[in-house]
This record gives C-alpha cells, sequence and structure tokens, in this order.
C-alpha cells in the first residue's frame, strides 16, 4: 500500500515588491508614470484618456460615437494610412490598440525598448493628427454595429445592461451598450469634433513600466507629445445616485432554456478603509471556486457550472456583482440558495481557514496580475484613472493582511445584504415569473425595454 503523499503548507504571501516609480506632469497637463524594470528588454505603455459622458442625457449618443472612434481613430492621419501606422509601430516590436469602457479611452501597446521615441511619434501623430476619412469611418460602423447586433443577442450582455440601467438610472453608467441605429448615424465629421473636444491631455495619464531609464523615458515622451494640447481637462463621470433596488425585474425571452440570474449593489469603493474587508467577503461568499455559493450551488445541487461574485470598479461607482446562469426548471431553487448564502454571510461567522484560504488568494491573484510588464503597466492605469498612488498596491496588500474575521461579517452585513441588491433575471417569464414572485414584487419587461 502506497503511503499518502503529504502536501507541504503554504509559506506566507511575499510581500508587494516596493515600486521605483517616477512621476511627471508636463506642461500640457499630462500626468507621467514609468516604473522601470530591467531584465526583459520591452516596454509596456497605457494612455488612459477620460472618455465619459458627461450627462444621462448625452450619454446614449456619446456611447454610440466612442464606439466607432476607438476603432476609427487607427485608420489614418495627415502622414499615414491605416497600413502605414500599423507598420511604424510593428516595426519596434508593437501594435498599438484602442479600446474605450463607460470611464475612459485606453491607447496600449507592448513594444521593444529602444523603440519607445518612434512609437511615442505614432502615439503623438494619431493623438494630434487622426483624419478619420469618410470612406473607412463607414466600413468601420457597419464593423461596430454588426457586433452590438449580435451582442445584443446574447442573454449575458441583456442581462449586464439590464442590471446597469436599473442600478444607475439617470446616469450615464445606464448606457452599457449603444443602439445599433445610434452607431448607424455617426459620421467622420462628429468623430473629430468628439476627438477634439474630448481627447486632451489634461487629465489623462500615462504609464510606461519595463526596461527604461526613468530621466530618458520622461524626455522622450516630452519630446513626442510636446504638441498634444488642448483647452480644457478630459472629463471624468459625474457622482452615481443610489436607487432603491425596486422590485426583481425578470426580462423575457420566451422559450429560453437557461435563466440568467444578476444582482448587484454599491460597495466601497478603492480609496475606502472598508474595502479589504468587503473584497474578502465577497471571495468566501462566491469570488473563487472554494467559495460557498458555490459549493452549494455548483458541487452540492448542481444548479450552475459558474456561478461567481466579484467587487468592481468604475471611475465613480464600484459594486458588489452576482451571477449565475442556470437552467429554466431550477430559476427559483437557484435564485433561493444565492439569497440564502448572502444571508448566511451576515448570519453564520466566517471561520479563520475561510478567511486564511480567501486571503491567500487574493492575495496571490494580486501578486499574479503585477508579475508581468503588461499586468502592472494595466493595473497602475487603472489606479492613476482613480486617483491613487502607485503604493496603492503595497498598503493595500497590508490592509488585506489585517483583517479580522468580526470584520469580513460586518462588511457582509452591510454589502452582501440581499434587500440592498437590485437583481435582475433574463429568461422564460412564463416559467420563471410566478416561482421568483416568492421573494417579493417581480416586473416583466422585454429585451428591447429594461429600463
Amino acid at each position: 500500500m502506497n503511503a499518502p503523499v503529504l502536501v507541504p503548507p503554504l509559506g506566507e504571501p511575499r510581500p508587494q515588491p516596493e515600486l521605483a516609480v517616477t512621476e511627471e506632469t508636463l506642461p500640457n497637463g499630462l500626468r507621467l508614470v514609468v516604473v522601470p524594470r530591467p531584465g526583459v528588454p520591452l516596454v509596456e505603455l497605457r494612455l488612459r484618456v477620460p472618455f465619459a459622458a458627461p450627462t444621462a442625457r448625452t450619454a446614449a449618443q456619446h456611447t454610440a460615437r466612442a464606439s466607432v472612434l476607438s476603432g476609427a481613430v487607427l485608420l489614418g492621419t495627415g502622414a499615414h494610412d491605416a497600413t502605414g501606422i500599423a507598420e511604424a509601430v510593428q516595426a519596434h516590436g508593437g501594435e498599438l490598440s484602442v479600446s474605450t469602457d463607460p470611464d475612459r479611452l485606453l491607447f496600449a501597446t507592448t513594444l521593444l525598448a529602444e523603440g519607445l521615441a518612434p512609437v511615442l511619434g505614432v502615439l503623438a501623430e494619431v493623438l494630434t493628427d487622426a483624419t478619420y476619412p469618410a470612406d473607412r469611418v463607414e466600413a468601420e460602423r457597419a464593423r461596430v454595429a454588426e457586433r452590438i447586433s449580435i451582442a445584443r443577442s446574447q442573454p449575458g450582455i441583456i442581462a449586464r445592461t439590464a442590471l446597469a440601467a436599473r442600478r444607475y438610472g439617470a446616469h450615464p453608467y445606464a448606457e452599457q451598450l449603444p443602439a445599433v441605429e445610434l452607431v448607424d448615424a455617426v459620421r467622420s465629421q462628429a468623430l473629430r469634433k468628439l476627438h477634439r473636444e474630448r481627447v486632451l491631455p489634461a487629465g489623462s495619464t500615462l504609464v510606461l513600466v519595463g526596461d527604461l531609464d526613468p530621466a530618458a523615458a520622461v524626455g522622450a515622451v516630452g519630446t513626442a507629445l510636446a504638441g498634444w494640447t488642448g483647452e480644457g481637462t478630459a472629463v471624468a463621470a459625474p457622482p452615481v445616485p443610489q436607487p432603491a433596488p425596486g422590485p426583481l425585474q425578470v426580462v423575457d425571452r420566451p422559450g429560453a432554456v437557461q435563466s440568467n440570474l444578476r444582482l448587484g449593489g454599491p460597495a466601497p469603493s478603492r480609496t475606502d478603509p472598508d474595502l479589504p474587508a468587503v473584497r474578502l467577503a465577497n471571495m468566501v461568499y462566491g469570488g473563487y471556486f472554494s467559495s460557498r455559493l458555490v459549493e452549494n450551488i455548483r458541487e452540492r445541487r448542481g444548479y450552475s457550472y459558474s456561478p461567481r461574485s466579484s467587487v468592481d470598479h468604475l471611475a465613480a461607482a464600484s459594486s458588489f456583482l452576482v451571477e449565475a446562469d442556470v437552467a429554466t426548471e431550477v430559476t427559483g431553487p437557484a435564485f433561493l440558495e444565492t439569497w440564502y448564502e448572502l444571508g448566511r454571510m451576515a448570519l453564520a461567522p466566517v471561520t479563520e481557514e475561510e478567511l486564511d484560504a480567501a486571503r491567500r488568494y487574493v492575495l496571490g491573484s494580486m501578486a499574479l496580475s503585477t508579475a508581468t510588464h503588461a499586468g502592472l503597466a494595466s493595473t497602475l492605469s487603472a489606479l492613476t484613472g482613480s486617483g491613487l498612488p502607485p503604493q496603492w498596491l503595497a498598503e493595500h496588500q497590508q490592509a488585506l493582511a489585517r483583517v479580522t474575521v468580526e470584520e469580513v461579517q460586518e462588511a457582509a452585513r452591510r454589502v452582501l445584504q440581499p434587500a440592498a441588491l437590485t437583481a435582475v433575471v433574463v429568461g422564460d417569464a412564463g416559467q420563471v415569473a410566478d416561482p421568483l414572485r416568492t421573494f417579493g414584487p417581480v416586473e416583466v419587461v422585454s429585451p428591447a425595454d429594461p429600463a
């Protein structure tokens, strides 16, 4: 008989390495963050431009234009067409990408260290001289419209947009996905105007991580981006109201064989001292595979393959979110167990073993996410966008290490309580609405109007 294999205990989590950070604010208002990491001759570049819709009234049109602009900005400049821009960056090992979300426009690339100056030159050209040629914009607009049409048919996307509309009400964050007809209406002239008015250096942040000499990097950025100017400051999202959760909403998809359960509510921001305890409460509840929610509705009952919860951050709002996709016939029981586990977080004390496992997972995930140049650059870009210094990483790790069982349970009582969460279920209303009325009033809407 073979002797059992003994697995050694986990060691203590390693502390977050101290970062040697150089920060400068250039004359045009751009904030520059440089973090040298020698060893691998690569540099990660992240330029974050605040790009939120300023008001709820303009959010729908802004979201449509932003979704087209993020692809169209690379379609040409006064000196290069789209192919020329791509080749100029690829010559130095990079591939410039542009993405947008409710908060920002993000330019990102990996490049060889010796190519920093020429790649910055291409970036400057895009920032100051993007032409948005009409024929290419038309093709990009059609591509975006097709992608959005497909996305709007996906139940997970329907659930996400319905929950955002319910939670954020009269705030730009309620507009998660633009209407196809608004995308079809976007024209080159509107994109040039949006670029001119909103792609501004003041309020934006450029993060560079990699094999860099900080002084030389600051000089290269200052030289390359000196011509990027503009009046005003990049626009961040306005404060978010906190409407009452309201009745459970069922978005009707007749004939659906699956229901998509989504719950969401406010959570502490990255600057809130309660965040470490809430993050750990989330992990114990549903944040990873060893959580209570997964043990209940996946392992024990088989209702859902991948239930999960998370604490997510936007610039003007942070959220505790729960999601599970279940078969139509078990929608009511799955919702019951999801609520039950939320209540149990407040009433059944978290054990020291649960807290220790959750803490190790969070600290390990933080270490992994910042171990690479790319991971660290993206993390620092998000932090600076929230107004936080790079030192927040080490400070947050230390705060996580100090959280007690009592603090986790108190955080669960305040943030994870079911009555404080907005709930949306996407599924066949004819089959799921009545069982869900066990939990209170139910509002049935169509996918076209999940308001």
